[in-house]
């Protein structure tokens, strides 16, 4: 059989002063020939690369391995788009890839899981013995030793009432009475003053009238006999009974600033603190039962309370609490 000439035979059958075309085809032809050469030797290592990891890996891989291959939908893209991945960003928040279930953990079936049992049907008994019986939670004041500060809340204002035990002409007594005011378009009752002690009056057509401005329990007594008096003078039979302190007003101060932040933060569930509304904070004491206003100055108001002992109890307590949060 006769052999087929080389289709770059003629070209280098002449001399390359006369083809000069002829060296560069048989060049490249030549590179073409060592590139496939080199392809050939690369898929061999990875062959036997491939076939190395295959005898390393355990059994149970091995064939998920063989699967994947026969499987071309799970087989791995030939090209897979790469996505951008910021600088800033850890290998540590990368998420790995889902194992397959075959690969994961055995999950306990359901049936050998132990039964969820509500909490009525449990032995109850135990956890009181243990616990001690449940008792509902009720905020009460902290807490604190009495510390004598030496310093003693003044009466600012009492309020008291009392009832006279008839109807009353409010026109009547505003004509005929002195430092008496009345307007029935702004309030419903006549507005009366006494210099001594120093108190006003709001009196009631039905009889009933209330008294503030005292300093004390006995100026808020006698002041309110003097308003009866006054009305029985104008000619209505008035009584004297049921007389009663309603409030009592006293005010302090401790001489160091107080810092309200802190104590708002500390003392949360009885106190409450909004300076763009009020610049006090006011601190609601449960036992014995008193508001009390603290400024940042270190003014103390205490109000609510029925008997002059209450605001002595009430400044006692909250003293040594004000002491912790001073300015420094």
């Amino acid at each position: 059989m006769d052999q087929v000439p080389s289709p770059f035979q003629n070209l280098l059958s002449t001399p390359q002063h006369e083809n000069p075309d002829a060296q560069f085809a048989f060049q490249r032809h030549q590179q073409q020939e060592e590139n496939n050469l080199q392809q050939q030797q690369q898929q061999q290592q990875q062959q036997q690369q491939q076939q190395q990891q295959h005898s390393q890996m355990p059994p149970s891989l091995a064939t998920f391995g063989s699967s994947l291959h026969m499987m071309p939908s799970l087989a791995t893209p030939k090209h897979i788009p790469q996505t951008y991945q910021p600088s800033y960003q850890s290998s540590s928040n990368i998420v790995p890839a889902a194992a397959p279930q075959s690969l994961m953990q055995p999950q306990t079936p359901q049936s050998l899981m132990s039964p969820m049992v509500p909490m009525s049907e449990r032995n109850m008994d135990n956890i009181h013995s243990f616990m001690g019986p449940a008792t509902p939670m009720t905020p009460a004041t902290p807490m604190t030793p009495s510390v004598d500060s030496g310093i003693i809340p003044q009466l600012q204002n009492i309020v008291s009432t009392v009832n006279m035990n008839c109807k009353l002409d409010l026109k009547q007594i505003a004509l005929h009475a002195r430092n008496a005011e009345y307007n029935p378009k702004r309030f419903a009752a006549v507005i009366m003053r006494i210099r001594e002690p120093r108190t006003t009056a709001l009196i009631f057509s039905s009889g009933k009238m209330v008294c503030t401005g005292a300093k004390s329990e006995d100026d808020s007594r006698l002041a309110a006999r003097k308003y009866a008096r006054i009305i029985q003078k104008l000619g209505f039979e008035a009584k004297f009974s049921d007389f009663k302190i309603q409030n009592m007003v006293g005010s302090c101060d401790v001489k160091f600033p107080i810092r309200l932040e802190g104590l708002v933060l500390t003392h949360g569930t009885f106190s409450s603190y909004e300076p763009e509304l009020f610049p006090g904070l006011i601190y609601r004491m449960v036992k014995p039962r008193i508001v009390l206003l603290i400024f940042v100055s270190g003014k103390v108001v205490l109000t609510g309370a029925k008997v002059r002992d209450e605001i002595y109890e009430a400044f006692d307590k909250i003293f040594p609490i004000l002491k912790g949060f001073k300015k420094q």
